[in-house]
């Protein structure tokens, strides 16, 4: 089965921090205009400390690698997917993971330097990366009880659907109402 909403989100999270990074690169302006693009307006002037290279630097770099562990996540999803239903999973985990983890220090580092309405900005983008991990794993564990559901149960469930058939059929042919649950009719 393939994991279509985990590769479109894998995929959009790495167009997002990738495009995150770059715009952080900007040695002028760059965290400013980062957080602008997340809806924060900020002044490069206001805040001297955020055009500091000691800080984009590391910055840009965490973005990017978060990124890079997105698009791990999506080759792995989209090579093995098919034949491992569990394929990748520790990748995106990862990837979840440092991501909040890259966010929660920016929302540290703006705390820090006095950035107002940040944690608003920050908590928007934490919850999209967490309903974003919810289904992520629920498609994997729907895909893995579709794959591992056992023998013994798909017969008993072919009975099932089987003798229900039947059963309606039967009462169409002769014209007798069906019987309701119970064994009402």
């Amino acid at each position: 089965m393939r994991h279509v909403l985990s590769s479109v989100l894998a995929l959009h999270w790495a167009v997002v921090f990738a495009l995150f990074a770059y715009v952080c690169m900007d040695g002028s302006r760059g965290i400013a205009t980062a957080l602008g693009v997340l809806g924060l307006s900020i002044q490069g002037s206001q805040f001297p400390q955020l055009e500091n290279v000691a800080v984009v630097a590391p910055l840009s770099i965490a973005l990017l690698t978060v990124a890079v562990l997105f698009c791990w996540a999506l080759v792995e999803t989209l090579l093995n997917g098919a034949s491992r239903p569990d394929a990748g999973e520790s990748v995106v985990r990862v990837a979840f993971i440092f991501a909040s983890s890259v966010l929660s220090l920016i929302l540290l580092g703006g705390v820090a330097q006095g950035i107002d309405g940040l944690f608003v900005i920050v908590g928007i983008q934490m919850t999209a990366l967490l309903a974003s991990y919810v289904a992520v794993q629920a498609e994997r564990r729907s895909s893995f009880a579709a794959t591992n559901l056992p023998e013994r149960d798909m017969r008993a469930a072919s009975r099932m659907a089987m003798g229900a058939a039947h059963s309606s059929l039967l009462s169409r042919i002769s014209g007798r109402p069906e019987n309701k649950p119970g064994g009402r009719r």
